[in-house]
């Protein structure tokens, strides 16, 4: 195990979300405007931490103040990106007080200082970075422990168990009264669930990790993210996936998702009004791929590359 510290330090904005599925863009702007009108000082102040801490080298996923400011105190520094807050900020208009395009060029201006760019597979076209290095994907799914997820669930015969998770932004709620009919299936939760509802679960109150239950389970229901459909193609588990439609990533892992996995899409009205039936019982018919996925090569390489700055 490798000594870490962690030093909390807000690094970007991200977007402002209400829900894993809906971003305030009008907010998000808002915020990212607020964060530039301070840049220099935190500039300063990120430069202050790396000097004190004498790295030798800096890691920035994706953080593009970190970049700038590696840039600024003389350490080597690399961008690990599938994606760049540019990209996702280009796909929103700005409330009309508001001007992007300055906005959008400090941010790729910060990135283009990075030393290298290594874009994990899969990953949006990017061109910020004057030197970029493609590399494969990255996931480490856990063991499968489908029998005792089977015995603590009590799954009858025939019964599948879908998991249900969004990231890091979770659900608080689900159409319950429309699913609750729907048999043949238990909904592992990671929000709250019904008193008393045994085909409702939450996550919580089993004696698993979310990875875990991601490579027990037989059907995964989650919006477009980068670890979990990685891993749900590794583990060729079926996927049934809720799209936003703007966000910069999304695309590549659709793709790579209907490539090498097992993927079903649910769209998002029918997702908050329970019509999941369908949807469900596709993914769990679907075969299995003809071929294994492509090895998950990109921490092995990013870790190559990486010992040409030491």
């Amino acid at each position: 195990m490798v000594p870490w510290v962690m030093s909390a330090m807000p690094q970007d904005i991200g977007c402002l979300q209400n829900g894993p599925l809906t971003i305030d863009v009008d907010q998000t702007w808002r915020a990212h405007q607020q964060f530039h009108l301070t840049w220099d000082e935190r500039l300063h102040a990120e430069v202050n931490a790396i000097q004190a801490a004498r790295p030798d080298i800096i890691l920035a996923d994706t953080p593009y103040l970190a970049v700038a400011a590696g840039k600024k105190a003389g350490i080597p520094t690399v961008a690990l990106v599938s994606f760049t807050w540019d990209l996702i900020l280009s796909n929103y208009r700005p409330p009309p007080d508001i001007a992007a395009q300055p906005l959008i060029r400090s941010i790729r201006h910060a990135y283009a200082q990075a030393d290298l760019a290594l874009r994990i597979t899969p990953a949006p076209d990017m061109n910020v970075f004057e030197r970029q290095r493609n590399i494969g994907a990255i996931c480490e799914p856990a063991s499968p422990a489908r029998d005792q997820l089977a015995t603590a669930l009590r799954l009858a015969p025939g019964e599948r168990a879908v998991l249900i998770g969004f990231g890091g932004i979770p659900l608080t709620s689900l159409p319950f009264e429309t699913l609750d009919p729907l048999p043949g299936y238990r909904f592992l939760f990671d929000g709250p669930t019904p008193q008393n509802n045994t085909r409702f679960i939450s996550t919580t109150s089993l004696p698993f990790s979310f990875r875990e239950l991601l490579a027990s389970i037989d059907i995964v229901m989650t919006k477009p993210g980068y670890g979990i459909v990685l891993e749900a193609v590794a583990l060729r588990a079926p996927l049934v996936y809720v799209r936003r439609y703007h966000f910069a990533d999304e695309q590549p892992l659709v793709e790579y998702l209907h490539r090498h996995g097992r993927g079903v899409e649910l769209s998002h009205d029918d997702f908050v009004n329970g019509r999941w039936r369908e949807a469900i019982e596709a993914a769990a018919e679907l075969p299995m791929p003809p071929d294994s996925p492509p090895p998950a090569t990109g921490a092995t390489d990013a870790a190559s590359l990486l010992t040409a700055f030491f």
